[in-house]
């Protein structure tokens, strides 16, 4: 079973970029389906962009649609979320998930490991 770290989040004023990044361990990396969730303080966990293990098939939520965008280097072990023209309503901690079972459903309950998650703040 692979780990998983994010780094990356911050703290940029509204239409700034951060570009987060999800280091995995384990060799079988490149067989898991990686996808990026975040949670606003009072709010559920909400589904941003999923990946699918080759990086061919990256779903976006509507949400954040046409301002982020999800890649993945199997060879590096990491998935990066390219985050641009950022909003307040952005604010909140991300998290990477992964699963090996090949599904790129955009529910938690679908992802079976989870890194420690990175908070990102977009003051107005």
């Amino acid at each position: 079973q692979v780990q998983l770290v994010e780094s990356g989040g911050g703290l940029v004023q509204a239409g700034g970029s951060l570009r987060l990044s999800c280091a995995a361990s384990g060799r079988t990396f490149a067989s898991y389906v990686v996808a990026w969730f975040r949670q606003a303080p009072g709010k559920e966990r909400e589904f941003v962009a999923v990946i699918s293990r080759s990086g061919d098939r990256p779903f976006i939520a509507n949400s954040v649609k046409g301002r982020f965008t999800i890649s993945r280097d199997n060879a590096k072990n990491t998935v990066n979320l390219q985050m641009n023209s950022l909003r307040p309503e952005d604010t909140a901690v991300y998290f990477c998930a992964a699963n090996p079972s090949g599904v790129t459903l955009p529910i938690t309950s679908a992802y079976n490991t989870w890194g420690q998650g990175t908070q990102v703040t977009v003051s107005s």
